[in-house]
């Protein structure tokens, strides 16, 4: 069974066909959603039958815009851990923190639940090259997918990236610009080429499907947690596809009865040397202007303009939640702490959600009796360069 009926734009709420090739809404240019029939899926789907299937995203099927599954991908990505912070919180004085550890992905990151979906579906489409500008994570994992389908992948990143990515990517296969500059402009050199030779653009939020991969990390706190959501959920954001991902999640569990009305506070947290949604969010505004000069040691967070910026942005104010920044020396500590609290060696973007637990806390925003869980994005062991560095050289 399969419940997707239709794609929309977020913004426009024009209605498209879900079976024909989009990238951006026609009419206003902004990101498309997938939209299925909750009611049905409500009647024809038992919650508590998920825990009799395989551990992968691929358990909340009836929910995803896959209608083939003989075009199915998988290596094993989703059902990650959540795990209870116990010396963490110790350690914070506080009583119940989690971690939803997604470096334990295929390929080392979140980013495996977006690809995963949006290559089965192009797949299924029958699309056969595909193109995305990256930071580093989401192009190793396109070329990872990619490869298993037989699909080529054309992957633009910036050329200060980490080595691990670059090492990553030509081992999968991926065909690899180095761009001088930020995420942006490897955008830029992307749409070039998806002008000039029809690749897909499988970048963030440009295409429907990637955010429905996200969204499984909404569904499964739900499950992990016996479908009692948490107080708050402390998020690094770039691009935002997995926080608008999971708000999506949510809404439409509730409107299937699988939770009660009480949905968490989405907390976005961005790095001071790049803060375009938290800026946007302390002025009020829908947009966020792009921001100029981005510099950061996590290289998930440096995307100085993100195409779903009204959808993040609409998530936290939905949700009664909020933005902070951190400093790169706070992000670097609290990756750190993580490892040597809990055994989890935290990406930057992981130790970021600590630094802004720890702000928050101290402003009494998060209260004692809460429930939070932090996301760890990926693993430190692709930033592995910068645990080599003395301590000092972290600003």
């Amino acid at each position: 069974m399969n419940f997707l009926t239709h794609l929309e734009c977020g913004m426009c709420k024009k209605k498209l066909d879900a079976e024909k090739i989009w990238n951006l809404c026609p009419d206003c240019g902004k990101p498309l959603l997938a939209r299925y029939d909750l009611n049905r899926a409500g009647r024809a789907v038992n919650k508590n039958d998920f825990n009799k299937r395989e551990p992968n995203l691929w358990r909340y099927h009836e929910l995803l815009p896959l209608r083939n599954p003989r075009f199915r991908l998988s290596l094993g990505e989703g059902f990650t851990p959540l795990i209870e912070a116990r010396r963490l919180g110790e350690k914070l004085g506080f009583n119940s923190i989690f971690i939803k550890d997604e470096s334990l992905n295929p390929t080392g990151s979140f980013k495996a639940r977006g690809l995963c979906m949006a290559v089965s579906k192009v797949n299924e489409l029958g699309i056969k090259e595909v193109s995305i500008p990256s930071a580093g994570n989401a192009a190793g994992a396109l070329c990872a997918y990619a490869s298993l389908a037989g699909i080529s992948a054309h992957v633009f990143m910036p050329n200060d990236v980490p080595r691990s990515f670059i090492a990553e990517c030509r081992a999968l296969g991926g065909h690899i610009t180095l761009v001088d500059g930020l995420i942006t402009d490897c955008r830029k050199k992307a749409t070039e080429g998806i002008k000039k030779f029809n690749w897909f653009d499988i970048s963030t939020l440009r295409e429907p499907y990637r955010i429905e991969g996200k969204k499984t990390m909404g569904y499964e706190i739900a499950e992990q947690m016996k479908w009692e959501l948490p107080d708050v959920i402390i998020y690094p954001t770039g691009g935002g596809t997995g926080l608008v991902g999971m708000w999506k999640a949510f809404f439409e569990m509730a409107e299937m009865g699988w939770i009660n009305s009480k949905k968490p506070r989405m907390v976005s947290v961005q790095s001071e040397g790049c803060a375009p949604i938290v800026k946007a969010f302390q002025e009020g505004k829908e947009f966020a202007e792009p921001w100029m000069g981005a510099r950061t040691i996590a290289d998930g967070l440096r995307v100085p303009s993100a195409i779903g910026d009204f959808l993040i942005l609409r998530a936290i104010r939905e949700s009664r939640g909020t933005a902070v920044t951190v400093s790169d020396e706070d992000i670097f500590n609290q990756a750190s702490t993580i490892g040597n609290t809990q055994g989890i060696f935290a990406c930057p973007e992981g130790g970021a959600t600590l630094a802004a637990f720890k702000q928050l806390r101290e402003t009494g925003w998060i209260k004692d009796d809460e429930t939070v869980v932090l996301f760890n994005t990926g693993s430190g062991h692709k930033y592995y360069h910068l645990w080599m560095k003395d301590k000092e050289d972290i600003s």
